[in-house]
């Protein structure tokens, strides 16, 4: 899958985000690239770069105090190599592990950590 097409999937994804989560998030931008940069694998301590679906880099919501006036975008970083990697693995279809990617990375702008995100998946399962 080209750059584009993964890029509209991703767009999508946001796009089809609840409305009360979407009308939320503000000054948040999403990049595709095509894997981590060696500096962000080794701050995680990855060594493979298929290691890494997304990354979110910002400020979570609850640690903002003004709103966030004057500050950089958030940015919602997708690897579409990984990604498609991990699809091609599970048998998943793309656009659905990239929605579920970036509802993972936007969890963390709400604050959510991995863990808690983790019992959170786990207790939908149990539905």
């Amino acid at each position: 899958m080209d750059t584009e097409t993964f890029r509209m999937l991703a767009e999508q994804a946001f796009n089809e985000l609840p409305e009360p989560f979407r009308l939320v998030m503000e000054n948040v931008v999403i990049v595709v690239d095509d894997y981590a940069d060696a500096e962000v694998l080794a701050s995680m301590g990855l060594t493979s770069p298929l290691d890494l679906l997304g990354l979110y880099e910002g400020h979570p919501l609850e640690e903002r105090t003004d709103g966030g006036a004057g500050m950089l975008p958030d940015m919602i970083h997708l690897y579409r190599v990984p990604i498609l990697a991990s699809c091609h693995e599970t048998g998943e279809e793309p656009a659905d592990c990239i929605a579920a990617v970036v509802m993972h990375e936007v969890g963390h702008y709400f604050g959510f950590s991995d863990e808690e995100m983790e019992e959170i998946d786990i207790a939908g399962e149990d539905d």
